[in-house]
């Protein structure tokens, strides 16, 4: 089958257990290492989907590859293939498609419930997860729902964490991590840690379990991960 493209935006934010699952269901993929100066394919043909990692930029920022990645979210998701975003990746999927991202009320680095966000748990996306999971968060912004836009997740800290609209499934939280790039991030990212706040919590605190708190995490990112899948074209 055609490869998923991997969008990748900084060193220590790639794919995480994305890859292993897509490893594990025989998925190929490519990673597009933006941040090693890859560029942007200019068409959606030739890729089975679309995937969008995180990083610490802005979609708002004034950068060439962010313009060139808006419009090939446009072009596949109205082509039907297949997209998702994991948080600066599910904010460039509503800024594509309409929505806006602006600053959210307060930073959110650590780990915390979602809820399933005014949806019946009967939603294919929604049956099977355990909303007692805590997911992982590391972000300052948020996005809106464009228009047509079915919410999926919400959070105590942070309204919108997640919707589907078409094949393309955004989320705000961190989904693929992994212990070692917890790990990695406290010391990548330790600025953003100087005090701790209900939002924020202390690495101490976002180590505390980490090896039962990521086993937690796959179980739901199996779920989701496995909804998104269907909607691959396996047969080219």
């Amino acid at each position: 089958m055609r490869p998923v493209l991997i969008f990748r935006h900084d060193a220590c934010e790639g794919p995480g257990y994305l890859g292993d699952f897509l490893d594990a269901n025989q998925i190929p993929y490519t990673i597009i290492r933006i941040d090693a100066g890859m560029p942007v394919p200019s068409s959606a043909d030739g890729a089975a989907g679309f995937v969008f990692m995180g990083g610490p930029m802005s979609v708002n920022d004034d950068l060439p590859w962010i313009q060139e990645e808006l419009a090939l979210i446009r072009s596949a998701h109205y082509k039907g293939l297949p997209v998702l975003g994991h948080c600066l990746g599910g904010q460039l999927i509503s800024k594509a498609l309409g929505g806006v991202v602006t600053r959210n009320p307060v930073k959110v680095i650590g780990w915390f419930p979602l809820e399933c966000a005014g949806t019946t748990p009967k939603t294919a996306w929604l049956r099977n997860l355990a909303f007692a999971t805590e997911c992982f968060h590391w972000h300052g912004e948020t996005f809106s729902l464009p228009a047509g836009a079915q919410p999926l997740f919400q959070s105590r800290f942070c309204r919108n964490q997640g919707f589907v609209i078409g094949h393309s499934l955004a989320l705000q939280f961190h989904v693929e991590m992994q212990a070692h790039m917890v790990r990695e991030w406290l010391d990548y990212y330790r600025d953003e840690l100087l005090a701790s706040s209900q939002s924020v919590q202390s690495p101490e605190a976002m180590l505390d379990d980490i090896d039962q708190r990521i086993t937690a995490l796959h179980g739901f990112a199996d779920i989701v991960y496995s909804e998104w899948v269907k909607g691959l074209d396996r047969t080219h």
